[in-house]
């Protein structure tokens, strides 16, 4: 679906990517792995326009996507942020299904659904529900613990029409039974189609969710594939892993 490649950003002397390149397929949920500062966030900047890159490219069929056919095609979904602090979750939905895309459905105040190009839709109700956002919808975003704040937001992102969602760190503040609902929330999501691209630094929830993954190490790709490939990489490499996190170690 997109071909990054050659992707790099740096800040004065420090390089916080260097040539990152992997591929994005449609349908998928691909986990961007790696610790805190290994340049998950930077990248998703850069991809969702937020940060000029210094090199690098994105292409879709093809070709290569110039800044409005990227905005168009991917939505950047960043953590730790509190939008519009002073308005309550309701109305954070309604908007963005206002913003984005024309609400249609059923008639005499029946659900919301965000009708969209790419084949996938999703009504505000079924987003309400998967996140457990219910008990929150009057209350203000500012007011939000971080595990609340992460749903709503999710909420938002899940609603929006782009292609592809970016969505950094989307279990970062919630508890062992909401990381778990919110990975069974983005896997029915990406089954209508929705292509994801979720960065995860922990690594249980990145195997919980995602179908390929991009090792990220100090800025740059140290592997790209599913599971299985990786540990085959990581066999050639004389480190038979059983699992995900022995996977990233031995190859980073």
């Amino acid at each position: 679906m997109l071909q990054v490649t050659g992707l790099t950003k740096r800040y004065g002397r420090l390089t916080a990517l260097s040539d990152v390149s992997f591929v994005i397929r449609q349908g998928e949920v691909l986990g961007l792995i790696g610790p805190n500062g290994s340049g998950k966030t930077t990248l998703f900047e850069c991809l969702g326009g937020v940060l000029p890159a210094d090199g690098g490219r994105v292409q879709g069929d093809g070709r290569v996507l110039d800044a409005h056919e990227r905005s168009a095609t991917m939505f950047y979904l960043p953590d730790g942020i509190a939008p519009w602090p002073t308005q309550t979750v309701r109305w954070a939905l309604d908007f963005t299904v206002g913003f984005f895309g024309t609400p249609v459905g059923p008639p005499e105040g029946g659900p919301h659904v965000l009708s969209v190009g790419s084949g996938f839709s999703r009504t505000v109700t079924e987003v309400v529900r998967d996140l457990d956002l219910e008990p929150l919808l009057d209350s203000p975003i500012g007011t939000l613990s971080k595990g609340q704040r992460k749903r709503a937001l999710l909420a938002i992102g899940l609603l929006t029409p782009q292609p592809v969602l970016l969505a950094d760190e989307p279990f970062d503040g919630l508890d062992l039974r909401q990381s778990r609902d919110v990975a069974r929330t983005l896997r029915a999501h990406a089954a209508t189609g929705r292509t994801l691209v979720l960065s995860i630094h922990q690594i249980t929830d990145a195997a919980r969710v995602c179908d390929r993954f991009v090792l990220l190490s100090g800025g740059r790709v140290r592997g790209e594939g599913t599971f299985d490939e990786l540990s085959e990489v990581a066999a050639a490499h004389g480190a038979p892993a059983a699992d995900l996190e022995e996977v990233f170690l031995a190859l980073t």
